[in-house]
């Protein structure tokens, strides 16, 4: 007499979850609550179409890297570049903000300032630049190598491709391996 409301109960339970498992999914990935509004739209990733910078430049000039992109939505939001340099590692990421009027297509270029106060002839690093919209979307990343030597001339970019359009620094100061900006580590067991 007892295994009938048992058997119920058991019955009941296996409806209830399978019935849970079957409803479609509120986060979006199941059919819409409300017919009358659209299914989300995948958005537009920015593209990096063209790109170029100088291999090699002096110190004590600006290094250009210019770029054309584009994004479908019209949202590009900023520039992420970061910088690795041999001996000291991955710098910082600098963001640089996209100016009104170039977040759907850009051209122009982005600059580096390469002291000429500091000790960076014969340096090589490499830069990485990608894009991100609105939407947290990034682009795929294109990377430029560089050497810093005085002996060095920056070539200009390929004739009539890119505008002379100033998009922003790249906020990065370069610094040779044995420079340090932390006060000097064995400073405090000094007597």
């Amino acid at each position: 007499m007892r295994k009938a409301p048992l058997k119920a109960l058991f019955l009941f339970w296996l409806l209830a979850a399978l019935a849970g498992c079957a409803t479609p999914d509120k986060k979006g990935g199941g059919i819409p609550s409300d017919p009358s509004q659209p299914a989300s739209v995948p958005r537009a990733v920015p593209v990096i179409t063209q790109s170029f910078a100088s291999p090699q430049i002096s110190p004590g000039s600006n290094w250009k890297v210019y770029l054309k992109a584009l994004d479908a939505d019209g949202d590009m939001k900023a520039f992420f570049c970061t910088i690795h340099q041999p001996g000291v590692g991955i710098y910082p990421v600098s963001i640089t903000r996209i100016q009104e009027g170039n977040q759907k297509e850009l051209s122009g270029f982005l600059f580096l300032t390469v002291s000429a106060f500091r000790n960076l002839d014969l340096l090589e690093l490499a830069l990485t630049v990608q894009i991100q919209d609105r939407a947290g979307q990034f682009s795929k990343p294109v990377e430029f190598p560089l050497t810093i030597n005085s002996r060095y001339a920056q070539e200009p970019p390929p004739a009539g491709v890119f505008q002379e359009n100033n998009l922003g620094p790249i906020m990065i100061q370069l610094r040779t391996v044995g420079d340090d900006d932390r006060p000097n580590l064995f400073h405090r067991f000094r007597r």
